[in-house]
């Protein structure tokens, strides 16, 4: 990512992990779709109650692993083969560690939550079943999440799509067998993701000992240096921390939606997840810039990483106008996925939180691109500010929202945590950017 054409590099980067993406939320998706079509609406209702929740979990471990693997991309840019290897062991010991406790503390505390979540009684029991085994599989998706992290740390995002689609097949299997073969219910969809999840990074864990050397790691990596952990929890804390920032508004909001009762519920889960895979460009554009910025960085181009971020905010730009018409189009036909029969009931929710998100992408594209260039250059407080900015924002609109019971109000508080949020950034990337040109200068 440090010679060539920046934009080449970027699509050429982006496009197996957009499409490993939009794949990774057919894990979620099959579990919607499969459960809402056979068991019925309040199982869906169960299955979105947890959504908030899953993202508050596996969204922090999720920031911890690419945290980690940061330090991992700038060792590869500056051609550092023994601390690419330490950041490996270094960053695998700190998740497996984390991932332990985070399963115990979640699981434990699971009850209490969804009370606090105002989650309807005639779903709870079934919230409660499916976001239980999900916690539990939480080492699942870090043994993923950071092999994947760090192969594609070191330029190579196509062997994780690879798996992910296997996986996303063997999901979409498991569903189907578990719910309508076995009569799980909503704990067959939540095994069915775990198990999925699971083979998808042991596939990607084979791969790296067999055919990347590079990142084989003996004894003596896995020993924990104060100066490599110092820098990944530098980095890896506060980008994991900006996800459970996120998450936390987010629950704030399904709180407020919880009170309008399961069939509104259920439609903001269908069109939640239809806006999932819309906007899985601006994940897929985020871990790219992540890298591009890491390894340039680690070479010390700033110049090439403001023309990056200046390609990528193009292609975010045409990417959302694209998403945003298709959103709205396709809604009433992809709102038939998830509900069998009459669908007049909940498409009117459903058509109305996707219009509202679609006028507002292109904020959301610029979180994710200003965001994960400052990571990967090294500064990880200001983009968990904007985490926290994002969380009052939403909190507000959705108090209120509550308060007045009304929908709309909820769906316009997500939009308004991607504006007040992405416009942060962007105004921090200018000054952090200036700053570090005028650094360079003095130095040169």
């Amino acid at each position: 990512m440090t010679k060539g054409n920046p934009f080449k590099l970027i699509v050429k980067f982006l496009v197996p992990i957009f499409i490993g993406n939009v794949f990774q939320q057919f894990y979620n998706m099959a579990d919607t779709i499969i459960v809402g079509r056979f068991v019925g609406v309040q199982a869906l209702a169960a299955v979105g109650a947890t959504g908030t929740i899953m993202f508050l979990i596996l969204g922090f471990m999720m920031g911890l692993s690419t945290g980690f693997t940061v330090l991992t991309a700038q060792r590869f840019g500056a051609g550092d083969i023994e601390g690419v290897k330490k950041s490996v062991g270094n960053g695998a010991v700190l998740s497996a560690m984390i991932a332990i406790l985070l399963t115990i503390i979640s699981i434990g505390c699971m009850d209490g939550l969804l009370r606090l979540m105002n989650t309807p009684e005639d779903i709870f029991q079934d919230a409660k079943n499916y976001i239980v085994i999900i916690c539990a599989g939480i080492g699942c998706s870090v043994l993923y999440n950071f092999t994947a992290s760090i192969l594609r740390a070191v330029g190579n995002s196509k062997v994780p799509l690879y798996f992910l689609i296997i996986s996303a097949a063997l999901n979409i299997v498991l569903d189907l067998v578990f719910i309508l073969q076995f009569s799980l219910g909503v704990a067959g969809a939540a095994l069915a993701t775990v198990a999925s999840q699971g083979i998808s990074g042991i596939l990607c864990l084979i791969y790296i000992i067999k055919k990347v050397p590079l990142l084989n790691i003996q004894k003596e990596h896995i020993a924990l240096d104060w100066y490599c952990v110092r820098n990944q929890l530098f980095i890896g804390v506060p980008m994991a921390l900006q996800f459970s920032i996120t998450a936390v508004g987010a629950i704030v909001l399904q709180g407020a939606l919880n009170l309008l009762g399961s069939t509104v519920v259920a439609a903001y889960t269908a069109a939640g997840k239809v806006e999932q895979v819309l906007t899985q460009g601006y994940g897929a554009l985020g871990m790219t810039m992540a890298t591009y910025s890491a390894q340039n960085r680690g070479v010390n181009d700033l110049e090439r990483i403001k023309a990056g971020t200046r390609q990528a905010n193009l292609i975010s730009a045409v990417y959302s106008i694209v998403a945003a018409v298709l959103g709205i189009l396709l809604m009433p036909y992809l709102i038939r996925l998830f509900v069998s029969g009459d669908t007049s009931h909940i498409l009117g929710y459903a058509n109305t939180y996707i219009t509202v998100c679609a006028v507002c992408f292109i904020p959301l594209g610029m979180i994710f691109i200003f965001r994960n260039v400052l990571q990967g250059a090294g500064f990880s407080l200001m983009p968990m500010m904007a985490g926290v900015i994002e969380l009052f924002s939403r909190a507000i609109v959705a108090f209120i929202a509550a308060h007045y019971q009304s929908y709309l109000g909820v769906c316009i508080a997500n939009v308004t945590a991607w504006v007040t949020a992405g416009v942060f950034l962007w105004i921090v990337y200018i000054v952090t950017m200036r700053k570090l040109c005028r650094q360079t200068k003095l130095t040169m």
